[in-house]
C-alpha cells in the first residue's frame, strides 16, 4: 500500500517537473535548495527567482519568431512588459536585460521611467505604452517624456477626452494608440470592459480627433479582454472583431502599423497546467494575417504586454506549519506563522491559485488538510476550492517540522498587499530573498527587504513620531 506523500504526488501527477524534483527527500525549485533556504533565513520568507523572468521572456519571443516564420509575416514582434505586475528595480533590471519595451498605468510609473533611463537601462527607442486613465499629472509626464525628445512614448487612449489635454501639453508630433472597450464574457457581471473606446465609436473617433490633426498619429490599436488568452469562443470571437476595426482603420489610416493584442498568457498553476502556447501564437498570427490579407491592407507590426507571464514565475513563499488544530471528525487545519490575506492576496480576494507543495517529509504518510492563516478574519484560509483540488500534506508531527512553499506568486502580491506598509492584525510582511545566478551559472542570494518589526509599523501608525 502506497501512503507516502512522494507516492500520492507521482500517482497524481507527472513528476518530477522542469522546475521541480527531489533532491535528498527535500523539494527543489529550479534547482534551488528549498530546505537550505529555510535553514539559512527562517520562515516565513519570500523569494524572487530573477533568472525565470529572462527565461520566460526569451520562450515568448522564440513561439513568436517561429510563428512569423511559418508563416511568412511581414510585420515585426515587440515584447513589452506591464510594470503594474510588480514595480520592483530588480525586476524591471533582469525584464530589460531582454531587450524589451514597458506599459505604464499611471503618472508615478513615468518616474520610474526617468531614473531608467537615467541609468541607460531605456533609450529613447524603448517604446513606453502609456495605459489606463490619465488624470492630470500622468498627462503631464507622458507630455514632459515626449517633449524631451522620447518619442517612442505612446499614450495608448482611454477616452475622448486624453488627446484634447495631451495636445494641450505636448509641443510637437505625437503618436497615440487607441484601446478597444472589449465585451466581456458571457458569465460577467457586465457587458463591456470600463476601459477604452468601445467598437462603434473607434472609427469616427479618428475620423472627427485624429485623421485631420496637425500634432496627432494613430500608431497603435490595442486590444485586451479580462480573461486573457485563451483557446475559447470568446477570445477568438473579439480578437476577429478587432481586426475588422484595425482593417477598416488601416484602409483610411497609413500611418496605423501597430496591433497591441495586450497581456493574458497564463501561467502554471498547477502540476497538472497545461496550455499550448506555441500554438495559441500561431493561431493569432495566422488570425492576424488571414483578416489584413482579406480587407488587402498590410500586416501590422504584433506588440504584447505580458505582465503575470514576465514575472509570476519567478516568486514564491514559504511558511512553517506551526500547530494543527482538529476542529471537528473530518477537518483538520494546519496552521501557518504567516497569513494569506496579506502575503498572498489573491488568494483571498479572487481565489487565485498557485502551486502549492512541501518542502520537506516527502517520505512520510499523507494526510488531508485545510490551511489557516494567523490573522483573526475567517477569510485567512487555503481550502480545496482555492486549490486546484483537496489539500493533502504529509502528517502533522510537532516533533517534525513541516514547512509548506507556494509557487508563481511573483505577480502582484506584493502591491495588493501593500508591501512595507501596514499588514491585517498587524502581521509583520516576511523577509524577502533574492536569487540570482552569477556568470559561472551558480546560485547566490541576497537579502532585499528583511522582515517588518515592531516599530515599523508602530512609526506607520503614528506612535514613534520621535
Amino acid at each position: 500500500m502506497t501512503t507516502k506523500y512522494i507516492d500520492l504526488v507521482k500517482q497524481t501527477f507527472d513528476f518530477p517537473q522542469s522546475e521541480f524534483k527531489l533532491e535528498d527527500k527535500t523539494l527543489q525549485f529550479h534547482t534551488i535548495d528549498l530546505m537550505q533556504l529555510v535553514m539559512q533565513y527562517g520562515t516565513p520568507l519570500k523569494f524572487t527567482y530573477l533568472p525565470q523572468i529572462s527565461n520566460n521572456i526569451q520562450r515568448a519571443k522564440i513561439w513568436f519568431s517561429k510563428a512569423l516564420k511559418k508563416h511568412n509575416y511581414k510585420g515585426e514582434y515587440h515584447y513589452s512588459y506591464c510594470t503594474k505586475s510588480s514595480h520592483f528595480k530588480h525586476v524591471l533590471d533582469e525584464a530589460l536585460s531582454n531587450t524589451i519595451h514597458i506599459e505604464t498605468s499611471s503618472a508615478y510609473d513615468i518616474d520610474i521611467v526617468r531614473l531608467l533611463k537615467k541609468e541607460g537601462k531605456i533609450s529613447n527607442d524603448t517604446y513606453i505604452l502609456s495605459n489606463g486613465f490619465k488624470r492630470e499629472q500622468y498627462i503631464t509626464n507622458i507630455a514632459d517624456l515626449i517633449n524631451k525628445g522620447h518619442y517612442n512614448c505612446v499614450p495608448i487612449i482611454d477616452n475622448f477626452e486624453e488627446i484634447g489635454l495631451l495636445s494641450n501639453e505636448i509641443k510637437g508630433r505625437y503618436k497615440v494608440g487607441i484601446r478597444i472597450a472589449a465585451e466581456e464574457e458571457p458569465k460577467s457581471e457586465f457587458y463591456t470592459s470600463r476601459l477604452g473606446v468601445g467598437y462603434k465609436n473607434i472609427v469616427p473617433f479618428y475620423k472627427n480627433k485624429i485623421l485631420n490633426s496637425e500634432k496627432v498619429e494613430l500608431k497603435m490599436l490595442h486590444f485586451f479582454i479580462s480573461t486573457g488568452i485563451r483557446d475559447d469562443a470568446h477570445y477568438w470571437s473579439e480578437l476577429i472583431k478587432c481586426l475588422n476595426i484595425y482593417t477598416e482603420l488601416k484602409a483610411i489610416c497609413p500611418e496605423l502599423d501597430s496591433l497591441n493584442i495586450g497581456g493574458g498568457f497564463p501561467i502554471k498553476n498547477s502540476l497538472n497546467f497545461d496550455f499550448d502556447y506555441q500554438y495559441m501564437v500561431n493561431e493569432i498570427v495566422r488570425q492576424i494575417q488571414k483578416s489584413c490579407y482579406e480587407a488587402n491592407v498590410e500586416t501590422p507590426d504584433i506588440f504584447t504586454e505580458f505582465g503575470s507571464f514576465t514575472v509570476g514565475e519567478s516568486g514564491g513563499s514559504i511558511y512553517k506549519v506551526l500547530h494543527q488544530k482538529q476542529q471537528n471528525d473530518r477537518e483538520k487545519w494546519n496552521m501557518i506563522n504567516s497569513s494569506f490575506i496579506t502575503t498572498l492576496p489573491d488568494t483571498w480576494a479572487i481565489n487565485k491559485r498557485f502551486i502549492m507543495l512541501p518542502i520537506n517529509r516527502w517520505s512520510q504518510p499523507y494526510e488531508q488538510v485545510l490551511l489557516g492563516g494567523l490573522t483573526c478574519d475567517s477569510e485567512d484560509y487555503y481550502n480545496s476550492e482555492k486549490h486546484v483540488n483537496a489539500i493533502y500534506l504529509p502528517k502533522f508531527d510537532k516533533e517534525d517540522s513541516l514547512y509548506v512553499g507556494f509557487f508563481n506568486t511573483g505577480a502582484y502580491q506584493e502591491t495588493i498587499g501593500g508591501f512595507g506598509g501596514l499588514q491585517h492584525c498587524l502581521i509583520p510582511s516576511p523577509k524577502h530573498i533574492l536569487i540570482k545566478r552569477d556568470d559561472k551559472g551558480n546560485l547566490t542570494t541576497e537579502v532585499f527587504k528583511t522582515a517588518q518589526k515592531s516599530e515599523d509599523l508602530l512609526n506607520i501608525l503614528g506612535y514613534n513620531e520621535d
